[in-house]
């Protein structure tokens, strides 16, 4: 059988021949888990397999069951005229688990710490198979949520913060450290970072966010929330709230932050320079 390549543009794609069932929910699947949580509806998925929509929802059944069966998330169906299928990567526990406590192993590594107290992680914020993992976590941790808009602030956030807006189907937003003449005109607030203690410049264009929008803010590190503060203070201006804040790591210290409540991957309690000591934990509940 020659292959198709299905895109969401090409709904009025087909395949020639008749499929299999074992091919169509491969197939379902691997279109699907490529665009999470975006509905395809029954008439694009029929049309495409050319074959009827009652086949199709035996199809969709089996596919729910192997899903749920292998933890890989959940099959959701969307009743009505509107409705259709669509892919939640939800992670389980136990796969959170193993993801936490082996990056909370990896950057307790004594190699990493820094002088001056710091800890250097940009090794892992930057490998795809770990920001993936995350942003994984995060979209789990915030799916029930109104998100119209994933922010970060531009530069180690965006790595994390673009698969969170993949594995919830929004789009990614980055505020800037200064204006963009290629931007057109932005709005600018000034606030204080706690990590450096210096005021700082954040950005944004004004077409980059609709009003009255539910942004989720992701960022790499918190220390004193600075930054989470001047992302509020920078979608007041644009008439819009920010529901949720995700970080990879914050730390213990200290513990009242700009900011009342965030998910925090990680927790960092210690880096000993001189001793080349870390001390972490996880920030979420894991048994």
């Amino acid at each position: 059988m020659k292959a198709s390549l299905i895109t969401r543009e090409s709904a009025g794609g087909e395949i020639m021949e008749k499929l299999q069932r074992n091919e169509r929910i491969a197939l379902l699947l691997k279109i699907l888990s490529d665009h999470p949580n975006q509905l395809f509806t029954f008439n694009f998925f029929s049309s495409s397999f050319n074959c009827a929509k009652s086949t199709l929802s035996e199809d969709v059944d089996i596919l729910k069951g192997i899903v749920a069966r292998f933890k890989m998330g959940m099959i959701e169906t969307v009743a009505g005229a509107a409705g259709g299928v669509k892919y939640i990567p939800l992670p389980y526990k136990d796969e959170i688990k193993k993801i936490v406590e082996d990056l909370c192993n990896t950057l307790s590594d004594s190699s990493r710490v820094l002088s001056g107290g710091f800890l250097y992680m940009t090794d892992i914020i930057y490998r795809p198979d770990v920001v993936d993992s995350i942003g994984k976590i995060f979209a789990g941790q915030f799916i029930d949520r109104e998100i119209d808009y994933v922010i970060t602030v531009e530069t180690k956030g965006i790595p994390i913060a673009t698969m969170t807006a993949k594995y919830l189907n929004k789009p990614l937003v980055i505020a800037r450290r200064d204006s963009k003449v290629t931007e057109g005109s932005s709005v600018n607030i000034n606030y204080v970072s706690a990590s450096s203690r210096r005021i700082q410049t954040m950005s944004l264009s004004r077409r980059a966010i609709s009003k009255n929008s539910k942004v989720l803010f992701v960022d790499d590190f918190m220390k004193g929330g600075g930054t989470a503060q001047g992302i509020i203070e920078l979608m007041n201006e644009f008439d819009s709230t920010v529901e949720g804040i995700a970080v990879f790591i914050s730390t213990s210290e200290p513990q009242e932050k700009n900011v009342n409540e965030y998910f925090s991957l990680i927790i960092l309690n210690e880096v000993n320079d001189i001793d080349k000591f870390v001390n972490l934990k996880p920030g979420i509940i894991l048994d």
